[in-house]
């Protein structure tokens, strides 16, 4: 029961999170997973249940995508996918974690003191690849996207359209490798349907956050939630 509660709050705070800043599903939910699940149960429910959320939201804004930069972002990230599938398979889980905590503590920084990047067509193909790589390892496309469109100039409504129809990409095609090649659980696809309810909730109160939430104070919440994260995860036992 305890574990069921844990697990409830750690999705319904992740979607509030994703729906309120367009990020953080993944970066939220993954390490905590980590916590309750062995690797492969937490990175296919947090895959599972991101493909889900992106699939809801992609609805209302798909107009919006750039398509030209959604296709550099595909053809870079099919060449990370089996890079991120090789350090699925291989790492353990103390690696992961490790590998986890430093990611998110390192972009967290990086966000922190504004570092930018100008976007071009050419990093674009690496930024895709970079997301790949996490995709198929630990289930985070992320970090690379958030960074990467931190510094560009690019209107926002694009920018998250853009990003979601490459989650539905990314998300749905390491899902099924991850399946094809390491196998699934029934533990994975029945928790995932007991967080369905949870999901929703979630995305419902974050569209409120949205709309009412002063986003600086919300932003320096995100700042301080990622680096409790990636502490706990990287001593956490």
């Amino acid at each position: 029961m305890f574990e069921y509660v844990v697990f409830a709050i750690i999705i319904l705070m992740a979607s509030i999170l994703q729906t309120s800043t367009g990020f953080g599903f993944s970066i939220m939910a993954t390490p905590f997973l980590l916590l309750l699940f062995i690797p492969q149960d937490a990175i296919q429910i947090n895959l599972i249940l991101s493909l889900i959320i992106s699939m809801a939201l992609i609805r209302k804004i798909r107009k919006d995508v750039e398509w030209g930069m959604l296709r550099r972002f595909i053809l870079g990230s099919i060449f990370g996918l089996s890079v991120g599938l090789w350090i699925f398979l291989s790492v353990n889980l103390n690696m992961l974690k490790l590998g986890v905590s430093l990611l998110i503590l390192f972009l967290t920084l990086l966000l922190i003191l504004n570092v930018r990047v100008r976007q071009e067509n050419g990093r674009d193909l690496l930024v895709g690849g970079f997301s790949g790589i996490l995709t198929a390892s630990i289930g985070m496309p992320g970090p690379p996207l958030l960074l990467y469109f931190s510094g560009t100039d690019a209107e926002k409504e694009k920018l998250r359209s853009t990003t979601l129809a490459f989650y539905l990409f990314i998300y749905f095609v390491s899902l099924s490798i991850q399946i094809i090649f390491a196998g699934t659980t029934a533990k994975a696809w029945t928790s995932s349907a007991l967080a369905l309810p949870l999901v929703i909730v979630g995305l419902y109160f974050g569209q409120l956050l949205f709309h009412h939430i002063n986003q600086k104070n919300f932003r320096t919440f995100t700042y301080v939630i990622l680096i409790f994260t990636g502490i706990y995860l990287l001593f956490g036992k």
